[in-house]
């Protein structure tokens, strides 16, 4: 077999383990429930082929939660207005932060399996530290809060899943008004001295 052959075959075998992941973590009552067998065989594919290429389950659901999301960092690295660089920090923090409440309502059931996976801190996530440090900076660059560091982790912490999936799915509040509301707590918190 070629090694261009493994490769799409590797290739294969993730979007399908993504794919079924994805599903399952969607249907299920309790993201714990679902376990790497499930994926396996939801996949078609070996569990030894799961390990291999994850490592574990917090493993696969790191690296599925990644690729999801990867849409929304591309577009903060170098994507046009209001998340891309260049835009006026007053501007970009409720555009970042609306992006990662979309992106969390769009895919709680996967946020949730992430945030719950047991002693791995959602705060040491590597997607969580990129948004932090992000967030931050761009707070530093705004008359109004004194303590950037603290304040980037109090916004993002209005969109974490357990809170997303509350408000939205037992509370019932609509897609809009959840965006309405956390644009409403972010420019409170940004206070007057951040508005153009």
């Amino acid at each position: 077999m070629t090694e261009r052959r493994q490769r799409k075959d590797a290739a294969r075998n993730r979007a399908a383990v993504f794919a079924a992941a994805d599903a399952l973590f969607a249907e299920c009552q309790s993201p714990q429930s679902v376990t790497m067998a499930d994926i396996a065989a939801a996949a078609g594919v070996g569990k030894a082929t799961l390990f291999r290429a994850f490592g574990d389950r917090t493993g696969l659901i790191r690296a599925l939660y990644e690729a999801r999301l990867e849409p929304i960092s591309i577009a903060v690295e170098e994507g046009p207005q209001p998340l891309g660089p260049g835009t006026p920090p007053p501007v970009r923090v409720p555009a970042l932060l609306d992006a990662v409440l979309c992106f969390k309502l769009d895919n709680r059931h996967l946020a949730l399996a992430l945030e719950g996976t047991g002693a791995d801190s959602p705060y040491r996530t590597e997607h969580y530290e990129r948004w932090h440090t992000l967030l931050r900076e761009l707070l530093e660059q705004i008359p109004g809060p004194a303590d950037a560091d603290f304040t980037a982790h109090a916004l993002l912490a209005a969109t974490r899943a357990d809170l997303v999936a509350y408000l939205a799915d037992e509370r019932g509040a609509p897609r809009e008004e959840l965006r309405e509301r956390l644009a409403s707590f972010t420019a409170t918190v940004l206070g007057p001295g951040a508005r153009r």
